[in-house]
């Protein structure tokens, strides 16, 4: 089959629509879908394909069960000048993100920070797209989620630590924002997953089998444990990205969150953090966009240990996706468009 055959090009607009829809068609209201559909869009813009629009199959048999919410009664509480804590009331994670990233953003407009806490949400998507959605609008951010438990503490043979996301990012006023998202794990779950989808192997620093042993096998790697990265250094973030935002917030926390693969039909209470920094508040425009470039150069003129590959920036990649798929189309596998597609007709009808 050719690479024509097995990925269709879809603009940005119409994937927003096709996966609003599909999201009604599990009961979503359409404001709320859209809300929800715009960060998995922009997942799939930024070529975080895992994390994109094919998440929406897997939420929606969540929903079908009972296990997420479709119509939530999602609640803004504040609780102090620049924070707010928010109880997701069990909604979709994308939904209850864009809730909890919009309260931040408000307070952040009013006092020059903002900090929203966030408890009863689920997967929330990519940290990248609330990164850039804030960062557009000038806030600087740090955002994090926990999850359930895939990488042991460092010395242990058990799984007891959230694979838990963090997400920084400083605007640029005149290009792109400098963004990192990342796992604390050597690589994301999902990639693993979707390595024994294709039957690949996986490389032998990624996980563990269930012995402690490095494996090669995506399957071996799903009964056993995620490897962080920097060792000891990465379990240590992990471990705070959850006392942020699981247990601060109220949300469960390290083996009290369950596996939505191993008991589908229970709410896992996932928690966030967001933490945004109104950045006019430092400088006019003109003096932060000058100052970005600056360190962009003194980074881009690094000369490369190869000089095929250049010195990037973090997030640059994914910005670079970004602009094509804006220009271009997002390109994406034709299963997952036909999903899409099958569950829209559903609300047509």
């Amino acid at each position: 089959m050719s690479p024509t055959e097995v990925f269709v090009n879809i603009e940005q607009e119409n994937l927003i629509e096709l996966a609003t829809a599909a999201l009604r068609g599990y009961g979503i209201s359409k404001n709320d879908a859209r809300d929800a559909s715009r960060i998995l869009v922009l997942a799939d813009m930024f070529g975080v394909h895992t994390h994109g629009v094919s998440r929406i199959s897997s939420y929606g048999e969540r929903l079908q069960v009972g296990a997420i919410k479709a119509q939530p009664d999602i609640r803004i509480e504040r609780v102090a000048a620049v924070i707010s804590r928010i109880d997701g009331d069990n909604g979709v994670g994308p939904l209850v993100g864009m809730r909890a990233l919009d309260a931040a953003m408000d307070l952040a407009r009013e006092f020059g920070a903002g900090i929203a806490f966030v408890r009863n949400s689920n997967h929330f998507g990519p940290v990248s797209s609330y990164s850039y959605i804030a960062a557009q609008q000038g806030f600087a951010s740090m955002i994090a989620s926990n999850t359930n438990t895939m990488i042991a503490p460092w010395g242990g043979r058990d799984a007891r630590v959230g694979n838990n996301p963090i997400g920084l990012c400083v605007p640029n006023p005149d290009g792109d924002p400098i963004m990192l998202d990342m796992a604390l794990s050597v690589a994301a779950r999902a990639k693993v997953r979707r390595a024994l989808d294709r039957g690949e192997t996986i490389p032998s620093t990624w996980a563990t089998d269930r012995g402690g042993h490095p494996t090669t096998d995506p399957r071996a790697a799903l009964d056993g444990f995620m490897l962080a990265i920097g060792g000891h250094k990465g379990y240590g973030l992990a471990l705070m990205m959850d006392l942020l935002a699981g247990l601060l917030s109220g949300a469960n926390y390290l083996t009290h969150v369950r596996s939505w693969l191993e008991a589908p039909s229970d709410p896992q209470n996932l928690g966030h953090f967001f933490l945004l920094l109104d950045s006019s508040r430092l400088g006019p425009q003109e003096w932060l966009a000058e100052r970005m470039t600056d360190f962009a150069a003194i980074v881009h003129d690094t000369p490369p240990a190869d000089p095929n590959a250049p010195v990037l920036l973090p997030g640059e990649i994914e910005m670079r996706k970004f602009r094509r798929a804006e220009k271009e189309g997002i390109m994406l596998e034709r299963k997952v468009l036909d999903e899409l597609r099958t569950r829209a007709a559903r609300v047509a009808v």
